[in-house]
C-alpha cells in the first residue's frame, strides 16, 4: 500500500498561488468545449473570440484603462519583456543610447532583461536603496535626463514586501516632461505589480503609470497567463512576430483558457482586497513579533509599516538560507531563502536582501521569507516557530 504523503504547511504564497476552484471553473469549457481558433471566421471562432474581448474589458475595467490596452501574454516575465525591449527598440530610433531607469532590487524578469538591453546599447542607472527597500525620490530625480526613455520600478518587493512611492515617482516623471527636458513622450513608466495585485489599488489613473506588468500566478489564477497593461499612444515595437494577435504586440494564437483565468481571478481579488489585506496584516504582525521574541538576534529585512500584508522576511545568524528551506520542508513547512525565479542560478544568494543598508554584508545568505495567503492561519505560524526552533539558534 502507498504511504500517504503527509500534508505540509505552505507559507511561498509570494511564488505561486493555488488555482481558485472558481476560476479553474470558468477555464473549463475552453480546453474540450469551446476550443476553436479565435483568429477564424466562423462562428465558433468568433464566439471565442468575443469571449476573450469579454475578458479584456472585464481587466480593463478593474484597472480603470480602456480595453484596447490590455495585451494578454504568457506570464508576467512576458509582459515585462515586451515593455522593456519594446520600449528600448521603439525609442532606439530617435535616441542612439537610450537611457532606462531602474532600482537595485527589481524582480529578475526586469534586471536580467534590462542588463541584456546593456548588450545592445542601453545605458542604466540602478537606484539603491534604504534599510527597508525604497528609493529615494532624490536619488531618482537626479537620474532623470534628456536621453531617459524608460523608468521601471516595481510597484511591492516580492521579497522584502516593500511598497515602492509609485505615485511621487509618476509625479517627478510628469513634471520632468513638463520642464521639456526630454523629447516630450518620454520617458514611460513602467511598475511590476505581480506582487501588489492582491493587496494595493491596480488603477492606472492614480498610479500614473504607462505601463503595468500582472502575472495570474500570483492571483489564484493558472501558471503561463499575464497581462500588459500599455496606455494607448505609447510608442512600443513588437518583440515576438507572427500572425498579429494582441494587436500586434504579442502575436500567437491566444491561451483562452488562461485568460479566463486570470479575468476571473483579477476580479475575485478585487472582491476579496479588504478582508484579506486586514486579515493577514494581522497574521504578518503576529508572526513578526513571535519571531522576534522568540529569537532576539533575527534581524527583520524590509519595513515594518510600509509593507505587503502578507510579507515576512528575517535574517537568522548562524544558519544558511538554502539549507534551512530543506530543513523547514523536512519539517513539514514550505519557504523560500530568494525570489522563486532566482533559485535557478548558481549564487542564489538575496540580491535584494543584500541591496538592504543594514551594515550586514551576508545577510543575503541567511535570510528566509515567509508569505502568506487565503488558506493561512495562526496555527501555521505557530507550527512555523515550532520548526524553527529545532535548528536555529536563540
Amino acid at each position: 500500500m502507498k504511504k500517504r504523503r503527509k500534508k505540509k504547511i505552505f507559507l511561498d504564497y509570494a511564488s505561486a498561488t493555488p488555482v481558485d476552484p472558481r476560476v479553474f471553473a470558468v477555464m473549463k469549457p475552453f480546453f474540450k468545449e469551446r476550443y476553436a481558433n479565435p483568429s477564424t471566421v466562423y462562428e465558433d471562432g468568433v464566439l471565442i473570440k468575443q469571449s476573450i474581448e469579454g475578458f479584456r474589458k472585464n481587466i480593463a475595467e478593474i484597472l480603470g484603462g480602456h480595453s484596447d490596452e490590455i495585451i494578454f501574454t504568457s506570464s508576467g516575465t512576458e509582459s515585462c519583456n515586451i515593455a522593456l525591449r519594446g520600449i528600448f527598440q521603439s525609442a532606439q530610433k530617435l535616441i542612439p543610447r537610450p537611457h532606462i531607469i531602474t532600482s537595485a532590487i527589481e524582480h529578475p524578469a526586469v534586471l536580467e532583461t534590462i542588463k541584456n538591453l546593456e548588450q545592445f546599447g542601453a545605458k542604466v542607472s540602478y537606484l539603491p536603496v534604504d534599510k527597508n527597500g525604497e528609493i529615494s525620490i532624490n536619488d531618482f530625480k537626479k537620474e532623470l535626463t534628456k536621453d531617459t526613455v524608460l523608468v521601471s520600478i516595481e510597484y511591492a518587493n516580492g521579497e522584502v514586501g516593500v511598497i515602492e512611492p509609485i505615485r511621487e515617482i509618476s509625479k517627478t516623471i510628469r513634471q520632468f516632461k513638463m520642464s521639456k527636458k526630454s523629447l516630450k513622450k518620454f520617458p514611460y513608466f513602467h511598475t511590476d505589480a505581480s506582487q501588489a495585485a492582491n493587496f494595493l489599488s491596480l488603477k492606472v489613473s492614480e498610479l500614473g503609470v504607462d505601463l503595468m506588468t500582472l502575472d495570474a500566478s500570483k492571483i489564484y489564477g493558472p501558471k503561463g497567463s499575464g497581462v500588459l497593461y500599455l496606455k494607448r499612444g505609447t510608442d512600443i515595437s513588437p518583440i515576438i512576430f507572427g500572425g498579429g494577435q494582441e494587436d500586434g504586440l504579442r502575436s500567437g494564437t491566444e491561451n483562452v483558457a488562461a485568460i479566463a483565468g486570470m479575468s476571473k481571478a483579477l476580479s475575485l481579488t478585487l472582491e476579496k482586497r479588504k478582508d484579506e489585506n486586514k486579515r493577514m496584516t494581522a497574521l504578518r504582525n503576529f508572526c513578526i513579533e513571535s519571531i522576534q521574541k522568540k529569537f532576539p538576534n533575527a534581524i527583520l529585512n524590509g519595513p515594518s509599516e510600509n509593507r505587503l500584508p502578507n510579507n515576512v522576511n528575517f535574517c537568522f545568524p548562524g544558519i544558511n538560507g538554502e539549507f534551512a528551506v530543506i530543513k523547514l520542508d523536512s519539517l513539514g513547512v514550505q519557504a523560500s531563502s530568494a525570489s522563486s525565479c532566482r533559485t535557478l542560478k548558481e549564487n542564489s544568494s538575496s540580491y535584494v536582501v543584500e541591496a538592504l543598508q543594514n551594515g550586514n554584508k551576508k545577510c543575503g545568505e541567511l535570510s528566509l521569507r515567509f508569505t502568506f495567503g487565503r488558506k493561512s492561519k495562526k496555527s501555521d505560524v505557530m507550527a512555523l516557530l515550532d520548526a524553527l526552533g529545532k535548528f536555529v539558534s536563540k
